[in-house]
């Protein structure tokens, strides 16, 4: 069990510094919310681009990113059927995927939740 733990605290560690080391380096000096956003756009990328398209987000992909990055913000992360449901009120062209803007709805939902603004 503690064999498991510790390859599941790797794997995730190792995804979390191939996220860090894809973050853009050639931006000088950004604003806060410039960088709020340069950060945002180079994660999606990094998770969407580990099964082929960096264009787009797989269930798999989302889920990993769901449940490595937003754990705290969106409840039941950890339940892969909550995820999944999450991605079909987020997928509206019903792909199976999610583009960078259908992503971005997750983003603001959880950005006016946390700030207390009404939906």
């Amino acid at each position: 069990m503690f064999y498991l733990l510790y390859q599941e605290r790797k794997a995730r560690k190792d995804q979390e510094d191939s996220c860090r080391n894809s973050l853009p380096t050639h931006i000088p000096e950004l604003f806060m919310m410039e960088s709020a956003v340069a950060v945002l756009v180079s994660q999606f990328k990094a998770y969407a681009g580990s099964d082929g398209s960096s264009d787009t987000l797989s269930r798999d992909e989302f889920h990993r990113l769901v449940t490595s990055e937003l754990p705290n913000m969106v409840k039941n992360a950890g339940d892969p059927a909550v995820v999944d449901q999450l991605m079909s009120s987020l997928d509206k062209d019903n792909d199976g995927e999610l583009s960078f803007l259908e992503f971005w709805q997750l983003i603001g939902h959880l950005a006016s939740k946390h700030g207390g603004f009404s939906q």
